[in-house]
């Protein structure tokens, strides 16, 4: 049963029940396959569904966490890894992602990781992620942020209107458990 807002732990939405960490392996900005389970595991991990030339809520939230990110202690930031999927792999090139991720994570002690691969991969990934399907080219998406723990669940997640401050406090709080 999920707790009521008010006696809630976290500042995002939480989840009635803990989501695994996913599974799937897409290709990274550097052309390098990135198995998501292995790479992010034990790790604090933001992970995003969107698109790069999104021109509202993708550049928000990327935004938002790098702002959460250069709050936090710095034990907290280094720890956590953000991880963009594009739901555009038509246009969403490993080179366009990694120009689109760069104007985010600047100074920040990890570089976001943008992951694409075919339409099928892509899909198979929000599949493994419990994310609603993109529609349109990939431009109508789901809007959550998922925050997986270093027990590799996510108890809690974002949407478009959550602060960076909001995202800051259940880094931390996720990185204390």
């Amino acid at each position: 049963m999920s707790s009521s807002v008010d006696d809630s732990p976290y500042a995002g939405r939480e989840l009635a029940e803990p989501q695994a960490r996913p599974a799937f392996t897409l290709t990274d900005q550097s052309g390098t396959a990135f198995d998501f389970a292995a790479k992010t595991s034990g790790q604090p991990t933001l992970l995003f569904f969107g698109y790069a030339n999104c021109p509202d809520v993708c550049p928000t939230t990327m935004a938002d966490v790098a702002l959460a990110l250069r709050s936090v202690p710095a034990d907290v930031a280094a720890r956590t890894q953000v991880v963009f999927v594009t739901t555009d792999p038509a246009r969403d090139t490993a080179d366009f992602l990694s120009s689109y991720l760069d104007r985010f994570d600047d100074g920040l002690p990890n570089g976001f990781i943008g992951l694409t691969g075919s339409q099928a991969e892509v899909e198979a990934a929000q599949e493994a992620a419990g994310v609603p399907l993109a529609e349109n080219d990939g431009t109508m998406h789901a809007t959550s942020l998922y925050l997986f723990g270093t027990d590799d669940l996510a108890r809690t997640v974002f949407s478009a209107g959550d602060t960076s401050a909001e995202i800051a406090q259940d880094l931390e709080t996720i990185a204390a458990a």
